[in-house]
């Protein structure tokens, strides 16, 4: 996997503004739930879904099925590079998320890692 991740194809995933945001979420967080991030967000589920899914197309994501829900977490062979970029990122731009953190923190009935989500 990281012999394909590239700076500049790490760089093109991040261009979105909802993929940027997922990813400084999810690492902010160690793992999410779509659900969540859905209210994050305040996206619609198949719109947070299909950034999910170009995210671990690409490497950068890994996913993990709880009954029917999904959760999302950095993918545990991320080089140190991207790692550090990302917490990097995350640390100097925490205005930039702070709705999306106010609206997952405000999120009634967060879901338990191992009970049902939603």
């Amino acid at each position: 996997m990281d012999d394909q991740l590239t700076p500049t194809a790490l760089f093109k995933c991040l261009a979105d503004d909802t993929r940027a945001r997922l990813m400084l979420l999810i690492a902010g967080e160690r793992e999410l739930c779509v659900c969540e991030l859905t209210c994050a967000l305040g996206e619609s589920q198949p719109k947070v879904s299909r950034h999910l899914a170009q995210l671990r197309s690409a490497g950068l994501l890994a996913d993990r099925r709880q009954g029917q829900w999904v959760y999302y977490r950095l993918h545990p062979a991320l080089a140190d590079w991207v790692l550090a970029l990302l917490h990097t990122t995350l640390a100097a731009n925490r205005p930039w998320l702070s709705a999306a953190e106010r609206r997952l923190a405000a999120m009634g009935e967060r879901p338990q890692r191992l009970a049902v989500c939603c």
